[in-house]
């Protein structure tokens, strides 16, 4: 298993990472707390901006580090849970979204963290897993955006986003089951 190096902690892209995981209270004090939902969707678009330009950073100077491979997926996952769970308190469907949610990431941490014992790791999120993440980020951002869609259209798309989901969850259990068996 690879180690973390102390002169990795302080890349860059690393401290943009930290960065994204420190804005995630901020976002949902604003979102929850005083129902500033323009501030706490600006709070959300610089946390994305940062999503988008610490993996360029990051590959155009040099600068991947194993810390970096397992603290960005971390930061994309807190960030994603927050915001559906800001959005819960508006959108009752979204709990149901959170508890799928949980059931997925919680089966491909214990698979991830197993297969890590022996020595294995997937290379990289599956396409599908990729079209997953994507396409729950674009909900989440715009039912964040766009608080006063009419209800029947949230949730649309929430349930179009838990449809993909368990999708992604059934792809990945054969990914797993190989990858056991190799």
């Amino acid at each position: 298993m690879k180690r973390f190096n102390k002169k990795d902690l302080f890349t860059i892209p690393n401290l943009m990472g930290y960065f994204r995981i420190l804005l995630i209270p901020v976002f949902c004090y604003f979102y929850i707390k005083k129902q500033a939902y323009l501030l706490a969707a600006g709070i959300v678009l610089i946390s994305s901006l940062t999503d988008l330009f610490d993996g360029y950073i990051a590959r155009r100077f040099n600068m991947v580090t194993e810390l970096g491979k397992a603290l960005d997926p971390v930061a994309d996952k807190l960030t994603h849970a927050a915001l559906a769970l800001c959005l819960a308190f508006r959108y009752p469907l979204m709990w149901a979204l959170l508890a799928l949610m949980a059931v997925k990431e919680g089966y491909m941490g214990i698979m991830g963290l197993y297969f890590l014992k022996r020595g294995k790791m997937l290379d990289g999120a599956m396409w599908f897993g990729k079209v997953c993440t994507a396409l729950l980020f674009v909900v989440l951002l715009v039912l964040f955006f766009f608080p006063h869609l009419p209800l029947a259209a949230v949730n649309a798309l929430i349930l179009i986003t838990m449809a993909d989901m368990l999708f992604t969850l059934c792809m990945y259990i054969p990914v797993f089951h190989r990858m056991r068996k190799s």
